[in-house]
C-alpha cells in the first residue's frame, strides 16, 4: 500500500489555512492513501484547532516558534516515523494550488527522480516585484552552481520527496530549507527534477524575512555555509592561496629593490616582514582546509550513519497502523484526528 503524506508547515495560518486544505487532492493515480499533517510552529491564533477542525490527519505542534526549517525537519520526521512512502511538502498560504500535486509527484512514481521541485517561473509571478524576481533569479543561478543541479526555482516550497531522499535530509539551518537541502541534495547525488507549476494569487505578504537586505545576508551566509560543509578544502584552498599570493606582491616590492637598489634595499625591509607573515597565514588556512576536508569526511560517514538508523526507526508494514500514533521524540504534542475520504 503506497502512502502519500502531505505536510503543511505554519505560522498563524488560521485564516488560509481553511483554503489550503480544501484545496488538496482525496485521490492521485498510483497512490493508495493520502494523509495530510500539519506542522504548527508556535502558532499563537489557534492554527492547530483549525486544522483539526478541518480534519487533517496528523498534528504536531512546537511549543514555540522554532522557524521554517526546524518546522520542515519536524515534518519530514514525523511523516517518515508514519509510514509515508511519499512526501509532499506545501505552503499554508494556499500559493501553490492543491490539483498541481499529482503533475508534482509523477517523476518521483515514475522512479525518475528522489526530488522535484515545482518551478513557480519566477520572471512571470507578477506579484513580486522586479528587483525581487531579479534576486530570486540571481540566488537560483548561484545554488545551481554550488550544488551542481539545474533546479531553476530553488526557493520554490513546493516539493515531492521519495522515503530514501526524506531519511537523507540533514537540516541545519535555521533560516529556511530550500536552499540548504538543494545543495545537500546536489552533494550527494541525489536525482532532482523539476516541474512547471501554477500559482494562485498572494493572500499575505511572506514572513520568512524584514528586508530585501535580511533576505540576501541570511541566504548568502545559508550558501556559503552548506557548500563549506561539503567542499571545505576547494574553499580554504581559494582563501589560502589568494592570501599566498597577496604575501608575494608585497615582497615583489623588496626583491624589485634589492635589484635595483643594492644600497638601500634596507628601507623596505619591513615590506619583506609583512609579507612573510602574510604567507605564513596563507599556508595556515591551507592547513585548516586539510583539517576541515578530514572533518568533512567524518560527517559524511555520520550522515551515513544517521540515515541508517533513521531507516531502523520507521515503522514496518505489518505495523504501520500502530506505529501511526507514536510521537515525534522531540515534538511536544500530536494530535491525530480522522482521516480525509478517500
Amino acid at each position: 500500500m503506497t502512502k502519500l503524506i502531505i505536510q503543511i508547515p505554519c505560522l498563524n495560518e488560521a485564516e488560509t489555512l481553511p483554503a489550503t486544505l480544501a484545496d488538496l487532492p482525496r485521490s492521485i493515480p498510483g497512490i493508495d492513501v493520502i494523509e495530510v499533517l500539519v506542522i504548527d510552529d508556535g502558532s499563537r491564533d489557534g492554527t492547530g484547532d483549525v486544522a483539526r477542525a478541518a480534519g487533517v490527519d496528523h498534528v504536531v505542534r512546537l511549543r514555540r516558534n522554532k522557524g521554517l526549517a526546524a518546522a520542515f525537519a519536524a515534518g519530514i520526521d514525523a511523516s517518515l516515523k508514519r509510514g509515508a512512502d511519499f512526501i509532499v511538502n506545501t505552503d499554508a498560504d494556499n500559493q501553490y494550488p492543491g490539483h498541481q500535486i499529482a503533475a508534482l509527484l509523477d517523476p518521483v512514481l515514475k522512479g525518475e527522480a528522489d526530488i522535484v521541485i515545482g518551478d513557480r517561473n519566477i520572471a512571470s509571478v507578477r506579484h513580486m516585484s522586479w528587483r525581487k524576481r531579479q534576486l530570486q533569479r540571481l540566488g537560483s543561478w548561484v545554488v545551481r552552481q554550488v550544488s551542481s543541479t539545474s533546479v531553476p526555482d530553488t526557493t520554490s516550497g513546493f516539493r515531492a520527496y521519495t522515503r530514501d531522499a526524506a531519511l537523507r535530509m540533514t537540516i541545519v539551518s535555521e533560516f529556511s530549507y530550500t536552499l540548504e537541502s538543494i545543495i545537500q541534495a546536489g552533494k550527494k547525488r541525489m536525482a532532482i527534477a523539476h516541474v512547471p507549476i501554477e500559482t494562485n494569487p498572494r493572500t499575505r505578504q511572506s514572513r520568512l524575512f524584514d528586508s530585501i537586505f535580511s533576505y540576501i545576508k541570511r541566504s548568502a551566509a545559508t550558501i556559503v555555509r552548506i557548500y563549506a560543509m561539503y567542499e571545505p578544502l576547494k574553499i580554504f584552498t581559494y582563501v589560502g592561496l589568494a592570501v599566498i599570493a597577496v604575501g608575494v606582491l608585497i615582497s615583489s616590492r623588496f626583491v624589485y629593490t634589492f635589484l635595483t637598489e643594492p644600497v638601500s634595499w634596507a628601507r623596505h625591509l619591513q615590506s619583506l616582514l609583512f609579507a612573510g607573515v602574510v604567507v605564513i597565514i596563507g599556508v595556515q588556512v591551507l592547513l585548516i582546509g586539510l583539517l576541515a576536508d578530514v572533518i568533512s569526511a567524518n560527517r559524511k560517514l555520520l550522515e551515513d550513519l544517521l540515515y541508517r538508523v533513521r531507516s531502523l526507526e520507521l515503522p514496518r508494514p505489518s505495523d504501520d497502523s500502530a506505529a501511526g500514533d507514536e510521537p515525534p521524540r522531540e515534538l511536544s504534542r500530536t494530535g491525530v484526528t480522522r482521516r480525509w475520504d478517500r
